[in-house]
């Protein structure tokens, strides 16, 4: 897998290489925004771009609504050290797929990428979600497990969407705010703890395993309890 890094802090690029290249990734890293806009162009060679949003030449912003006018559909991170939810916004609305805040841990960085290059591997033709015994059947807008059926609201239904297609994974709070709630709370609140647990409560209380777990410091995560 290769990834392109357009990073202009050299020690902020030295750290995430070194990371990435450590995890089995490819990585060619790029300090100037018109360069890196030229070698993102090149999209048939990168798997993922990793794009900070301010750069020297041209920022980050201008580099993603560049690519995705000319139907560029790379995958794209956005890295930034603004941290505000109108920020947010408006990297997600020039076409990043994911947007990462500055200081951010490595592991968390990781996790983002991993989850949009299985968004980008995954067939658009895909109906069904299955961990364990647990069966989403994303046409029929139903849950199952062992056989019988759940009752969930629509946040519940789209929670458990975005753990069951990363499975396996852990899940921030943030990254739920980002792709469950689209920032409509206020992120300081415990609605994600309680949607986790009605959710629990639905998908776990009657069955010997459990799917669903707490990652203490870290978020959450679904996954099978035979995979190791």
């Amino acid at each position: 897998m290769r990834i392109l890094l357009i990073e202009d802090d050299i020690s902020v690029a030295d750290y995430i290489g070194k990371g990435l290249r450590q995890s089995g990734y490819s990585v060619e890293h790029c300090a100037d925004g018109e360069q890196g806009l030229a070698l993102a162009q090149k999209s048939e060679e990168y798997d993922v771009l990793v794009v900070d949003r301010m750069l020297p030449n041209m920022d980050g912003l201008t580099i993603i609504q560049t690519l995705r006018a000319a139907d560029n559909k790379s995958p794209v991170l956005i890295l930034s050290a603004l941290g505000e939810v109108d920020d947010r916004v408006k990297g997600l609305k020039a076409g990043g797929d994911d947007y990462l805040v500055k200081p951010f841990a490595f592991v968390e960085l990781l996790a983002r990428i991993e989850a949009l290059l299985r968004r980008q591997k995954s067939s658009t033709s895909e109906t069904k979600l299955k961990v364990a015994d647990l069966e989403m059947d994303l046409l029929a807008h139903k849950v199952t497990r062992g056989g019988g059926g759940f009752n969930l609201q629509p946040r519940e239904y789209k929670l458990l969407e975005y753990l069951m297609k990363h499975a396996g994974q852990v899940v921030t709070r943030t990254m739920l705010l980002e792709n469950v709630w689209e920032y409509h709370f206020d992120p300081q609140t415990n609605v994600i703890d309680v949607h986790i647990s009605r959710l629990r409560q639905k998908i776990d209380k009657d069955f010997d395993q459990q799917l669903l777990s707490t990652v203490r410091g870290a978020g959450y995560m679904l996954r099978d309890p035979e995979i190791q």
